[in-house]
This record gives C-alpha cells, sequence and structure tokens, in this order.
C-alpha cells in the first residue's frame, strides 16, 4: 500500500470513528422532554410516613420510576391536574405502568391528616402514595427539594390556602434524581421519559 493510499484510508477510518463517537455521545445523553437535572445535588429523596402511617423512602420503590409532586388536597385545579397527568401518563404505558410510581407530599400537614390523605389519593388511583411530613420535616423535606410553599390567609382559621411551587421530580428505577418536570407539561411527555428511565438510560 503506497503512503497516499495508507494516508486516505487512516483519515477515512479517522473520520468513521469521530463519527461513531459523536452517535455514541448522542447515545449518552437521552432526549428528555423534561428538565435533565440528571446528578443534581438536591432532591435526593425522603423518609416520610404515608396515609396508612408506614415510613417510606425510595428504597421502597426501587424499579420504578418515580414521579415526586408537593401540594395539598384542598389545592383547587394545580394538584388534581398533576396527580391526573400521571394517572394518564400510566395509561399510555400499558403493560409498564405498574413501574411508574406517583408520590405526593403534602405542604399542608396541619389540615391533610393521614386519614385525608388516604381518601385524597385513592381518587387517582390505589398505588398513589401519599406523604405527611411533621411540623418539623416539612421545611426540611421542602428545602431539600427547593420548594417553595407559603400559607395565605383566607376569611376564617381553617380556610387558608397554600402557594406552593407546581412542577414535580422524577428519579429512575435506581432511586437517582433525573428530571425536573414542569407543570402541565402533558402525560404525553412524562410517559415518553419515563419509558426512556425504564430502558436504562
Amino acid at each position: 500500500m503506497s503512503r497516499r493510499v495508507f494516508a486516505k484510508a487512516a483519515l477515512a477510518m479517522g473520520v468513521a470513528a469521530a463519527l461513531v463517537g459523536l452517535v455514541a455521545c448522542g447515545q449518552d445523553k437521552p432526549a428528555f422532554r423534561g428538565v435533565d437535572i440528571t446528578g443534581a445535588d438536591y432532591a435526593q429523596g425522603f423518609e416520610l410516613s404515608d396515609q396508612n402511617g408506614q415510613v417510606r423512602t425510595l428504597k421502597d420503590f426501587a424499579g420504578k420510576a418515580v414521579v415526586v409532586f408537593f401540594g395539598y388536597t384542598q389545592c383547587p385545579d394545580v394538584c388534581p391536574t398533576a396527580l391526573q397527568e400521571m394517572v394518564q401518563a400510566k395509561q399510555l404505558l400499558g403493560a409498564d405502568a405498574d413501574k411508574l410510581q406517583g408520590v405526593f407530599i403534602t405542604v399542608d400537614p396541619e389540615r391533610d391528616t393521614p386519614e385525608l390523605l388516604k381518601a385524597y389519593m385513592a381518587n387517582f388511583g390505589s398505588d398513589f402514595v401519599g406523604l405527611h411530613p411533621t411540623a418539623e420535616q416539612l421545611p426540611k423535606v421542602t428545602k431539600d427539594f427547593k420548594i417553595y410553599f407559603k400559607k395565605v390567609e383566607g376569611k376564617t382559621p381553617t380556610s387558608y390556602t397554600m402557594d406552593h411551587s407546581a412542577g414535580s421530580f422524577t428519579f429512575d428505577p435506581q432511586g437517582r434524581i433525573r428530571l425536573y418536570n414542569r407543570h402541565a407539561s402533558g402525560a404525553e411527555s412524562l410517559a415518553a421519559d419515563v419509558k426512556i428511565l425504564l430502558s436504562g438510560k
């Protein structure tokens, strides 16, 4: 083989290797529809009692994609919309529906008793989990997830509302934080992202 032919062959191999490298890089970063926060140093998990009084952590849901949303049961629109999107996403997942775990953390533990949480979660599915932080736990878990919440007084002591962040967080089946989902992004987007996470990416 002449030096010129060898040089051309080497160049061709180099270009091919570079293209393969580019393809590999593209494959390393999934095309999520939500905001990719893989490797974030916040939203690392929780250890809170659920609607049945059982202490739950992310480890309880190993092998599932877990979507965590903060809200309160008397929320008029944002909270039920977010939870209904999870229901619809589960439907879109078909046979993998049970691999999407919805977790609701109340920012109003004063009114959202475990009994009320249990009844509320039943509206969305028997497998949905409602978590009830104590007054001491609430500031810590909301800080860990960078969640804003504020009590807005009503006309009576019990008619107050809660302003709060409206997005949700998705963990992969290994319990790693992966995505921030903006409110009302849609069930199709959530289902598509969960499929990617379930595929191991």
